[in-house]
């Protein structure tokens, strides 16, 4: 027992082998018993977050699993130190290695927390239909990981005693040359943030705007790609569509049927009152036309027709029906037209001759 005293008595670096052995023994028991530990720990969280309705305290949990292992270790590496009898400036570089093994863990937690916040803004984005949340979730992450390194990196830096106000400045400059150079780029990624807010159209949607008209076929973080109707691909930066006026065809509730009716001036005015009659009546009554707004009136002397203004809307939107729609509509006007014994009108003119010459000889 005397020998084991003295044993135990012996220094290493002014701290006897007694406090060496006790610190690795506590330093290796956090180590082998963190599993356990974050399992007691983590199953508890689980079964709290388990009874609530929302899926994002699990996610959280998740995401803080991994770095508390490692923070139970340096736990245990902390504690195991302070038995030990050291100079300051060795008690001052073991501090800033835990503090910055903090720092790294904290950076780490939040760097997989972004994660919940991209599955977060894909579900925004399927829920009012738009496939720009994806490409925009993953860019906005992609960024924001970034900053969170660079961020971490400077906490680092300031925490050993590094100048990092020079780094800080060159960073700005950079930063600066960078934005010019990007400017356009900048230009696209704020225009679909744009597009992503507002939602002026999505994919499938015909759309008219100052430079193309088309059916939007895909949406990105750069570009919007519209299909035209002659087949060609059009690739719209999305900064110029959001400067732009965007007229979407799909969004009507309604479509439009605007046309003058010229019949010839032999038409009389029973004729003109029975064939007006008839074609407000059809228009009622069909189940393809809105009801709410029909207009059907004489209102025109022209220089070879009488005018009739035909002004109502179909209740498709799409332009196949739509044209469909149209045509059966001229065929059942025509057709009460001719029943009334009425004419089209064309352009023509009329030469009146009030008398003759005599003939000579």
């Amino acid at each position: 027992m005397e020998e084991l005293r003295t044993l135990l008595a012996y220094e290493f670096l002014n701290n006897p082998l007694q406090t060496w052995l006790m610190g690795a023994g506590i330093f290796f028991i956090f180590v082998i018993l963190r599993f356990k530990l974050i399992e007691a720990l983590m199953g508890t969280f689980k079964r709290l977050t388990g009874k609530t309705r929302t899926t994002l305290d699990d996610k959280i949990v998740e995401v803080i699993e991994n770095p508390m292992r490692w923070g139970i270790i340096a736990a245990g590496f902390y504690l195991a130190f302070s038995l030990f009898s050291v100079t300051s400036d060795i008690q001052n570089s073991v501090e800033h290695l835990l503090r910055s093994v903090i720092i790294i863990l904290a950076i780490w937690i939040f760097y997989r927390a972004l994660s919940i916040f991209s599955d977060s803004m894909i579900a925004l984005s399927r829920r009012f239909h738009t496939d720009l949340g994806e490409s925009l979730a993953n860019l906005l992450v992609s960024v924001m990981k970034a900053f969170t390194v660079i961020i971490g990196l400077i906490t680092l830096f300031q925490e050993w005693g590094f100048n990092v106000s020079g780094f800080l400045a060159s960073l700005g400059l950079v930063g600066m040359a960078f934005a010019l150079a990007a400017k356009d780029t900048a230009a696209n990624l704020f225009g679909s943030l744009v597009i992503f807010t507002d939602r002026p159209f999505k994919i499938g949607d015909w759309v008219k705007t100052p430079d193309v008209e088309g059916t939007i076929e895909s949406i990105g973080i750069r570009s919007t790609k519209v299909r035209t109707f002659a087949q060609a691909l059009v690739s719209v930066p999305n900064g110029v569509l959001a400067n732009s006026a965007i007229l979407n065809w799909s969004r009507m509730g309604k479509r439009r049927i605007k046309m003058t009716v010229g019949l010839t001036y032999a038409t009389t005015a029973s004729q003109m009152e029975a064939i007006l009659e008839q074609i407000r009546t059809l228009l009622r009554n069909d189940a393809q036309i809105h009801p709410e707004t029909i207009y059907i009136h004489f209102t025109d002397f022209q220089e070879s027709a009488l005018g009739i203004f035909c002004y109502f809307f179909t209740h498709t939107t799409n332009w196949g029906e739509y044209m469909q729609v149209r045509e059966r509509i001229n065929l059942e006007i025509m057709k009460i037209v001719e029943a009334n014994g009425a004419a089209f009108a064309f352009p023509s003119q009329s030469l009146y001759i009030e008398s003759m010459p005599e003939p000579l000889g």
